[in-house]
């Protein structure tokens, strides 16, 4: 048994697919499965059923595979120790970040971390939260950036910081006459927000809830973003408000500034952290993502101050 039969087994068992996975791995698909078919023979099973569409694991497949991606994790620790060692951070990191969080945080991360350390690469995608999880189970990513708690057993959560949410209205909108608003006040038949599967759009949802069923029930019109910045754009030419994460204000003008509205106590916050699967290694790496992103964040939302009260507002489903 060799640890490239193990990577070769997780990879095809990830992609559900020999050609797919002996792709990933830079090999060609019959040196892949003549490995594969080595390692079975050793081993006295078949750890994969070739007859089935997608490529489906035995049932001790799904304990070999599930062991290979353990072996494969500590195998990897073991060039953690030696870089944590000689303090050295080298190699490749595949990260992730939801996209209600990459344009407020990404581009100043990129350019700090390739700063301090160059001999890291970087390799990040924008990804929605089910997407996130799927890569992390399936190793194609590291860590990701997102909003928690998840609740899921196989993922690891390291919290950074706590973000409040704001309302961003139009010129004239009632809520403006008031120096600090409520849920209530968010206008749900007016509201502009992003589409499904965003979480911030579930964490809004749940916010709202006590008063959902008014939900846009008399605009002639529903548009729903992918993107923060239409919104508020859809705002300022469309009428109406939104809520916006605090930190895609920072860089707004004072006249944008003078529509917003921050929520009485206790504020509305999500809860922003780093994630992992259960099998990861790369301390390191990561502590280093974790002091690059803190940098860029307000002091205010990296500590909790005494006595301070907010809500934090999780993104569990709210059907409409």
């Amino acid at each position: 048994m060799t640890i490239t039969q193990l990577e070769y087994v997780v990879a095809v068992a990830t992609y559900k697919s020999f050609v797919a996975a002996a792709e990933k791995c830079f090999v060609t698909q019959p040196t892949l499965s003549m490995q594969i078919q080595k390692l079975e023979e050793e081993l006295g099973i078949k750890i994969f059923d070739r007859n089935k569409h997608p490529i489906a694991v035995s049932e001790m497949g799904i304990l070999i595979v599930e062991q290979a991606r353990i072996a494969l994790a500590e195998c990897e620790r073991i060039h953690e120790l030696i870089n944590g060692q000689q303090k050295i951070l080298s190699g490749t990191f595949k990260f992730a970040v939801i996209p209600t969080v990459a344009p407020n945080i990404l581009p100043g991360l990129l350019d700090s971390y390739s700063k301090n350390y160059p001999d890291m690469r970087l390799n990040v995608k924008e990804m929605e939260t089910n997407q996130i999880l799927t890569a992390l189970r399936n190793n194609e990513i590291h860590a990701a950036l997102l909003s928690t708690p998840l609740e899921e057993n196989d993922i690891k959560e390291y919290p950074l910081f706590y973000e409040p949410f704001v309302g961003y209205f139009h010129e004239g909108e009632v809520a403006l006459k008031k120096r600090m608003i409520l849920p209530e006040d968010i206008i749900l038949e007016r509201i502009w927000m992003l589409n499904e599967g965003h979480c911030m759009r579930n964490q809004i949802i749940n916010l709202c809830a006590d008063h959902i069923q008014k939900f846009q029930a008399d605009r002639p019109y529903r548009y729903e973003s992918s993107n923060v910045e239409t919104l508020r754009r859809m705002v300022e030419k469309n009428g109406g408000m939104t809520v916006l994460p605090e930190l895609a204000t920072l860089e707004f003008t004072e006249d944008q500034i003078e529509n917003i509205r921050y929520f009485q106590d206790p504020e509305p916050v999500r809860e922003i952290s780093l994630v992992t699967n259960s099998h990861f290694v790369r301390m390191s790496v990561l502590q280093s993502l974790m002091d690059e992103i803190l940098k860029l964040v307000p002091e205010k939302m990296r500590v909790q101050k005494k006595n301070r009260k907010v809500l934090r507002i999780q993104s569990a489903k709210l059907e409409l």
